[in-house]
């Protein structure tokens, strides 16, 4: 089958605006089963040819960059990009884009929520008392007005989160070592210049930062000790920002008090994950963006970035992973068609 109008989705169907906008483009979407393989997306690759591949679940390697000769553009289905081989990309002249800030405001509500229910303990309570127990005589909860959160990042999931939990009488502070002064006086939050100072400062650690060589294991056995004893974590960006067995070792010994995680070192979860017993973790499978408004947003942003490359024209600069240099002209089959 002819390649050059089609494009590729890894996983589950996206939001059905995006395949009105590919069809009325003269593309067509073709989905690969949750969480490809190497070996399912080569498959599909040299069936279909495609000319963009939308990432939204699971690993896109090098291996099936090798082996297609008409991918362009692999399109993030989000923000983070820990999940392309962007310097195999790079090599193979794929250009990467991301949906940047589409599904900041569902992200950053998802990371409140969470940190609200474990500070609430929400989760205990309702269970307990399904369980025919009435806590009222000895609990005692905490009043969230007044603590202090520490957001790790500065980006638009930073600046949305940090306007939620001011409206529900949190102190902000933030760390981003690459962020201008600006950003923070545009999050209304005190900036921190080192992680450790944050840490020791504050009641929450909420991320937002993308994952890197250097963010890998950001909370770790010694930063979660530097955090006062009974403080919570969030996370809603990438699971290797966290140790997870240092994690549950913390909420174990009650240095933290709970925490609440949407994302993992390894997804889907693994049956038996001992992140899954732990009474005072709150876990959700990865869905902080899985908003249906958020889902619309990024699914077009996705959809019509591969539109746009494959026809020549340009992609906002913020949205670009990579740099690569344009094929030439006899490789660009879209490149005079007229925009729609």
């Amino acid at each position: 089958m002819s390649g050059s109008h089609n494009i590729l989705v890894t996983g589950a169907d996206i939001h059905p605006a995006a395949t009105v906008l590919a069809e009325e483009a003269g593309y067509t979407l073709v989905h690969t089963p949750p969480y490809p393989s190497a070996e399912v997306l080569i498959d599909f690759i040299a069936r279909y040819e495609p000319v963009g591949a939308v990432s939204r679940m699971g690993r896109f390697g090098a291996e099936p960059m090798a082996a297609s000769r008409s991918l362009r553009v692999i399109s993030k289905h989000g923000a983070g990009v820990d999940n392309i081989d962007v310097e195999a990309a790079t090599a193979h002249s794929i250009q990467v884009v991301r949906a940047t800030g589409a599904n900041a405001l569902s992200v950053a509500e998802h990371a409140v929520t969470l940190a609200v229910t474990a500070i609430k303990r929400l989760i205990p309570l309702d269970r307990t008392l399904r369980g025919g127990q009435w806590e009222k005589p000895h609990f005692v909860g905490r009043e969230m007005a007044g603590m202090r959160v520490g957001l790790v990042g500065a980006g638009a999931i930073a600046r949305a989160a940090a306007r939620l939990f001011r409206g529900l009488g949190f102190e902000v502070s933030a760390y981003d070592p690459y962020a201008g002064d600006d950003a923070f006086a545009a999050m209304g939050a005190a900036r921190h210049a080192a992680f450790a100072e944050m840490l020791v400062s504050v009641d929450v650690v909420s991320l937002h930062c993308p994952l890197t060589d250097a963010t890998h294991h950001l909370m770790n056995e010694e930063t979660l000790r530097l955090m006062p004893k009974g403080g919570y974590v969030v996370n809603t960006a990438r699971g290797g920002l966290i140790d997870e067995m240092a994690l549950l070792r913390a909420l174990d010994s009650g240095q933290l008090a709970g925490a609440g995680l949407d994302t993992f070192e390894t997804e889907p979860l693994p049956a038996g994950s001992r992140l899954v017993a732990a009474g005072n973790l709150i876990v959700t499978p990865h869905v902080g963006g899985s908003t249906e408004e958020a889902m619309k947003r990024v699914a077009v942003d996705a959809v019509q970035a591969i539109i746009d490359i494959a026809e020549g024209r340009s992609v906002a600069a913020d949205r670009l992973v990579n740099r690569v240099l344009p094929p030439p002209a006899q490789d660009q089959p879209h490149a005079r068609r007229q925009a729609r």
